[in-house]
């Protein structure tokens, strides 16, 4: 059984993987570059064996040519061959061109000084030729693993291009001072050939890895890693995510304020993990949940983070729509209680748990801030509601998910949270319960993005009041939360009147891959202004305070049949393969391509 922390640490390493992708400038960018290496190398390829105003003319001609073909077989490839591919649109071809002719030049410019060097004209077409190899085992590289058109279209958008841009050199027999011969032709055919067999071989032992590990072709897992890296496009993934997973019964519990016979507030906790990352599988579902009974309900809703991992994130849009329907179904009238318990919260070495009862109803909130803390297990979750059931309470459990500094002992983590929500629960028991109010509120900064590490929920506040007590339940649309913000935020609170809380994150994973860092993500308060952040969640405190009106608590708890989850190991192996293909890729492209090399070489001095 692999541990929560270790499918963190897998998922984590994918991720990266994924945040490595690098992005491209925009598309007049990129033809702007072009112009200036077609000029440049048109100068550098001419100018050494005719520097003269006639040299000059040629070399213009020569990088215009290459310019034109290059704008007109990129314009023609993103709309006829690759038109209905949804990665290759005209501004990734241009980009994928310009690298390939920036190869080019680079092996024609060195002929040039090679042939000037040594007066022997033989070696500029020989460098030329080598130089149209790279350029075009680069474009059947990258079409091959990131397109998802066929073989022929792939092979034709490759050799389109530096197809076309061997037109000049037939033209040039003066200009270098060479006849082109029937060994010319010949070198060129094998050579072609060479790279051709040597991507193919690449892509056909990469494709090993992922169909040994998981039966999936690693170009494949690539091209649609890919296509949601640059298109958000989440279908080509989570098909995979749906082969690979397996159906599950999901419980999810609903815990209810209504006021005036009214639902004013809702907290909702579906006992599966939103990931993994991305738009992908179950990331968006804290959202989704909560924006379908906002709407449906006209009501403050949070959706905070259970105690489960990533063995639970469910594999497509479409399981997120069962979950979100069963949600929605299980709004009942229910019986409800208007008393509660002051708020306990209890503190054992680390770990900070806190308990409030309503009616027959225990809540509970478990972190370890300022320390790290990462997904808490199941078997937590389980421990707390036998403890719960066996003083004749019901018991939700929600991992506060809100401080992130380090690394995460969960073996410590997880025994001195069983302690604490103990203490607390034993607490809360022992006092009176008394009728509460109750009051909601909730804001969205707009200023705060998903590359920010705000998820679209933004900020939701609940508030009770038992007696004198008034207590918040802060809930924050992100991935966990920079260490020291949550004690600030409760600082905050008992400023305003509130005596003490919790502050909650959802974990959505939307934010996941959304940027370029190590981590993948941005946790609440690292990137965003936190004096920003801690203003609105005092407006939303304040108007919460503003709305509390006497209150009435009920619970429901709902199983959603069989919904598909991807599951512990598939997301294992998934990780795994991710981050194998990538070592792999390296240690063949080393391989094969230096082999390809040596041939090349080998063929360049027989010719």
């Amino acid at each position: 059984m692999v541990h929560g922390a270790s499918l963190d640490e897998y998922t984590s390493k994918a991720v990266k993987r994924y945040s490595s992708l690098f992005t491209l400038p925009s598309h007049a960018r990129i033809v702007f570059l072009l112009c200036v290496l077609c000029m440049l190398g048109g100068a550098l390829a001419v100018l050494l064996f005719h520097p003269s105003y006639y040299g000059l003319t040629i070399s213009l001609m020569f990088g215009g040519f290459f310019l034109f073909v290059t704008l007109l077989s990129d314009f023609a490839i993103s709309w006829t061959f690759m038109k209905r591919d949804p990665i290759f649109n005209l501004r990734r071809c241009s980009a994928l061109s310009l690298f390939s002719i920036l190869i080019w030049f680079g092996f024609i410019f060195l002929g040039s000084t090679v042939s000037v060097f040594l007066e022997s004209p033989i070696f500029w077409i020989r460098f030329f030729f080598l130089g149209f190899c790279g350029a075009l085992m680069l474009r059947l590289l990258v079409f091959s693993t990131a397109s998802f058109a066929g073989y022929g279209r792939m092979l034709v958008s490759s050799l389109l291009q530096p197809a076309l841009c061997i037109i000049p050199i037939l033209f040039m027999d003066p200009i270098i001072g060479y006849e082109l011969g029937v060994h010319i032709l010949t070198f060129f055919l094998v050579s072609t050939f060479i790279a051709v067999l040597t991507v193919f071989l690449f892509t056909y032992l990469l494709d090993r890895v992922g169909k040994r590990t998981l039966g999936i072709p690693s170009s494949s897992l690539f091209k649609a890693f890919f296509a949601n890296w640059t298109e958000d496009l989440n279908e080509p993934l989570e098909n995979f995510f749906e082969k690979l997973g397996s159906e599950q019964n999901i419980k999810v519990s609903l815990l209810t304020f209504r006021t005036n016979k009214r639902i004013k507030a809702m907290m909702v906790v579906p006992a599966l993990h939103p990931g993994p990352f991305k738009n992908l599988g179950s990331s968006l579902l804290p959202y989704m949940i909560q924006s379908a009974l906002e709407e449906k309900l006209q009501c403050v809703v949070s959706v905070p983070h259970g105690l489960f991992g990533h063995e639970l994130d469910l594999s497509s849009q479409f399981q997120n729509r069962k979950v979100v329907e069963g949600v929605l179904s299980s709004i009942s009238s229910s019986l409800n209680d208007s008393t509660a318990t002051p708020f306990i919260q209890t503190r054992k070495k680390m770990a900070k748990a806190s308990c409030q009862i309503f009616g027959d109803y225990a809540l509970f909130t478990l972190t370890v801030a300022p320390k790290t803390m990462e997904d808490l297990p199941q078997e937590l979750d389980s421990f707390i509601v036998d403890e719960a059931e066996k003083r004749g309470l019901s018991a939700l459990a929600i991992d506060a998910h809100n401080s992130v500094q380090g690394p995460f002992d969960i073996n410590e983590a997880v025994v001195s949270l069983r302690k604490a929500a103990v203490a607390s629960l034993k607490g809360a028991l022992t006092h009176e319960r008394f009728p509460f109010e109750v009051g909601a509120s909730k804001v969205v900064p707009k200023e705060f993005t998903v590359e920010d590490g705000m998820g679209p929920g933004g900020v939701s506040v609940i508030v009770t009041k038992v007696g004198d007590q008034k207590v918040a339940y802060v809930t924050v649309d992100g991935n966990n939360m920079v260490s020291g913000l949550r004690e600030r935020i409760i600082s905050m609170l008992r400023e305003i009147g509130i005596a003490d809380g919790e502050v909650l994150t959802t974990d959505t994973h939307l934010v996941c891959g959304a940027v370029l860092t190590e981590r993948g993500y941005h946790p609440v308060g690292e990137a965003m202004d936190q004096t920003k952040l801690i203003n609105y969640i005092r407006q939303a405190a304040m108007e919460a305070l503003d709305s509390m009106e006497p209150a009435e608590a009920s619970w429901r708890t709902q199983i959603i049949p069989n919904v598909k989850v991807i599951g512990e190991k598939q997301i294992e192996a998934l990780c795994l393969l991710a981050d194998e293909t990538a070592r792999q890729a390296k240690r063949l492209a080393i391989s094969l391509f230096s082999l390809a090399g040596v041939l090349l070489i080998l063929l360049f001095m027989f010719f």
